[in-house]
């Protein structure tokens, strides 16, 4: 194993190299041109698709391209011309940029001098650019293109005309234009907007096999199809409407959500210390009953007058009717709707109002979609001790649930009552009991003793007992992989300054914005700001597993390392909260800075999984560093 990853380490370097996507040639409009005169070269780029480079006044960051004519005896000057460029917002650094994709263009008009000799002339374009993708940026390179024209007194000399949509841009200098400062933009939008839609959706169709829905699916659809008045397009527009009673609640939830937070009070109120203990207790009240312990119902008051209400017909008595089933199938679909919009309410925007929106459709569409096949009742499985089976297993699953939700309080407020080892120690056992409660070691409702064991049932039961023992290792200090993300950070990792950081292990700063600054003027370095919180799963995760990675902890070594955490309940966590917002125009997290002591941006970045993307990212630091005098 230590050869492995010996070998992994050495061949990191080679493996994490890419290829420049871009390609330079050079040439000239005319084949010979007489001394004295004026001529146009053309300095051509081909880009690789996905690949942009920058124009030559495109404001810092990211590195604008430079392009020069090297000096030559026989050239009296030269003028560069670009063509227009398309003005974005560039997702890696979140400033506007001005960039080129495909293909483009740079013209020289050059001038001879009177006594250039005659003959073969060698002319050398050079240029100076930075290349990027819609997630990561190539360090800087530097590029010569040759082409050869002839120098002939005989020669005609060309007609000077410069294309529509070209501007003269002047280098007076090898410099490149002064760094404008940056400024604040909105964030993209998540690249897994749409898993998280599709994920919605299907915990909206998982919803279906409870107890508290799948017996009602027969008696409702029938209700629809056979009714005793009205055509059967008249039953499927009742259908309709009885869904669009799901669908509006559950999207009325989530705008309120949306109302009540804002756009920045959802991310204080995912991390909220005080609401995630909320909703823990929420979920252990409902693990207990679905677990067997009491049987949770609305007040029946409530449900009569609702039920007295949809019995009146028409359309709008559907409609209730569809309200009244939603509530009363709460205490079964409750646990998956609480996950769910919590993980919307930690992002901004429209996310709970659509997540909600997607689970209801997955929910209400069986019942659309049988109300249109009726003949598929027939064969759908019967109501029986599955079902009570799979609320029992969803009992353990939710109380599992339970105990990260009082992790996150217990990280927030920094109580320390919950250990790395103790949230795994929790979920090994509550997996355990799960996986033999199906094999029948465990006595609860739905099994009978006698019962024949499955062959369904044996292997969901191994796959609880499975992943269980997979959680063991976490409990000796050993990553997890993508759970490190829900689980919080081993006390060894995460080391600060002056909290006794080993000696082996990077020092982090916290919170010591001001102090970072100084301490990067004093040693010459840049500073690595993470903009994390104490609730955030990704950055749990790239704490623990990105971050370690010897290609990345190469690279981390050079940086001061500072963590501005934003989900705390102190003065400094609002802060920092202030400081992303404005400063960076986003509060997503995790979110990462590279700054000088200055506090002049060199790059940003996000949560990514992408070895490669990150450590491009950090290498804009160190070839800044480098290449600082050939700007």
């Amino acid at each position: 194993m230590r050869s492995l990853l010996l070998l992994m380490a050495a061949l990191a370097p080679v493996l994490s190299a890419v290829e420049d996507p871009v390609h330079w040639t050079l040439a000239f409009d005319s084949k010979s041109v007489p001394p004295g005169s004026k001529f146009l070269g053309h300095l051509s780029a081909k880009i690789d698709p996905g690949w942009h480079l920058y124009s030559l006044t495109t404001p810092r960051p990211p590195i604008a391209t430079t392009v020069v004519l090297a000096e030559n005896p026989a050239v009296a000057g030269f003028k560069v011309y670009q063509p227009k460029a398309i003005v974005k917002l560039d997702p890696t650094f979140k400033v506007n940029t001005e960039t080129f994709g495909e293909e483009v263009t740079f013209l020289y008009e050059i001038e001879l001098k009177k006594d250039a000799p005659v003959g073969p002339l060698d002319l050398t374009g050079q240029v100076r650019y930075q290349c990027c993708n819609d997630t990561s940026c190539l360090p800087p390179k530097k590029k010569t293109a040759v082409a050869t024209i002839a120098v002939d007194p005989a020669a005609k000399a060309e007609s000077i005309v410069i294309p529509a949509g070209y501007t003269e841009f002047r280098p007076a200098s090898a410099g490149t234009p002064a760094t404008a400062p940056a400024t604040p933009a909105p964030a993209p939008k998540q690249s897994g907007f749409g898993l998280f839609l599709l994920t919605a959706f299907g915990a909206g169709l998982a919803a279906i096999f409870t107890p508290c829905v799948f017996p009602m699916i027969p008696f409702t659809v029938s209700y629809f199809v056979n009714r005793q008045s009205g055509t059967r397009r008249d039953g499927v527009l009742q259908a309709v409407v009885f869904c669009l009673g799901i669908i509006v609640l559950f999207t009325g939830l989530g705008f309120l959500t949306k109302v009540i937070a804002g756009p920045f009070g959802v991310v204080q109120l995912g991390n909220s210390p005080w609401v995630n203990i909320f909703i823990a207790l929420v979920f252990i009240v409902f693990g207990l009953s679905l677990l067997g312990a009491y049987e949770l119902t609305l007040p029946s008051g409530l449900l009569t007058k609702l039920s007295q209400a949809s019995d009146r017909g028409g359309y709008l008595g559907t409609l209730i009717m569809g309200l009244t089933f939603t509530l009363t199938s709460f205490a079964c679909i409750g646990p998956i709707v609480g996950p769910l919009l919590v993980a919307s309410v930690q992002t901004s925007g429209l996310q709970p109002v659509m997540g909600m929106a997607s689970f209801a459709t997955g929910l209400a569409a069986p019942f659309f979609l049988l109300a249109l096949f009726p003949s598929f009742l027939q064969k759908l499985p019967k109501s029986g001790g599955w079902l009570m089976r799979v609320k029992v297993v969803l009992g353990f699953i939710v109380l599992a649930v339970s105990v990260k939700y009082l992790s996150t309080a217990d990280q927030v407020l920094q109580t320390n009552l919950i250990s790395h080892e103790m949230f795994v120690a929790c979920w090994v056992v509550l997996f355990s009991l799960a996986g033999l409660y199906l094999l029948g070691f465990l006595r609860l409702e739905g099994i009978k003793p006698d019962e024949h064991l499955g062959i369904g049932r044996m292997l969901i039961g191994a796959i609880f007992l499975i992943f269980s023992i997979s959680l063991v290792p976490g409990l000796f200090g050993y990553s997890l992989g993508d759970i490190d993300a829900l689980i919080p950070v081993q006390a060894k990792s995460s080391a600060r300054l002056g909290g006794g950081a080993e000696a082996s292990g990077p020092v982090w700063m916290t919170d010591q914005y001001k102090e970072a600054l100084a301490k990067a003027r004093q040693e010459n370095k840049l500073v690595f700001v993470n903009f994390t919180g104490h609730a955030c799963t990704n950055c749990h995760w790239m704490k623990q597993n990105m971050f370690p990675r010897p290609e990345i902890a190469a690279l981390m070594k050079d940086f001061i390392l500072l963590d501005l955490f934003t989900d705390g309940t102190d003065s400094a966590s609002e802060e920092n909260q202030q400081l992303e917002e404005k400063r960076f125009g986003t509060v997503s997290l995790p979110y990462y800075a590279i700054l000088d002591a200055d506090e002049k941006v060199i790059g940003t970045a996000s949560y990514t999984k992408n070895t490669a993307e990150f450590a491009a990212f950090l290498k804009l630091g160190t070839n800044t560093k480098q290449t600082a005098t050939i700007q």
